[in-house]
């Protein structure tokens, strides 16, 4: 399964994207940071909750949100929209802003 930031699943409050989600936890002050070597498996179990119509837990939402952004920043590098330099940059940010 492709994780975006536009990937749909049942929230708390009913259907939301990952964006949303992301917004809404940030909103509360529930954001959270991720293990680096926890991401993968956090993103696994978000499929899985996604799949199967559950509610993942807000440190898998984060860690989906981590993938989006990181997928959306190496694709954006892919195709010539962002230089070497842009790209080690957000990436450098997005791992400080998400990952422990």
């Amino acid at each position: 399964m492709k994780i975006t930031l536009e990937t749909k699943f049942v929230g708390s409050f009913g259907p939301v994207t990952l964006l949303e989600a992301v917004e809404q936890l940030r909103k509360h002050d529930l954001a959270c940071t991720v293990a680096a070597d926890t991401v993968e498996q956090k993103v696994g179990v978000f499929s899985d909750c996604v799949e199967r119509g559950f509610t993942p837990l807000r440190g898998e939402i984060m860690a989906a949100y981590y993938v989006a952004e990181r997928d959306a920043i190496a694709e954006a590098f892919d195709r010539g929209l962002i230089t070497q330099g842009e790209l080690e940059t957000k990436q450098a940010a997005l791992a400080r802003r998400l990952l422990t």
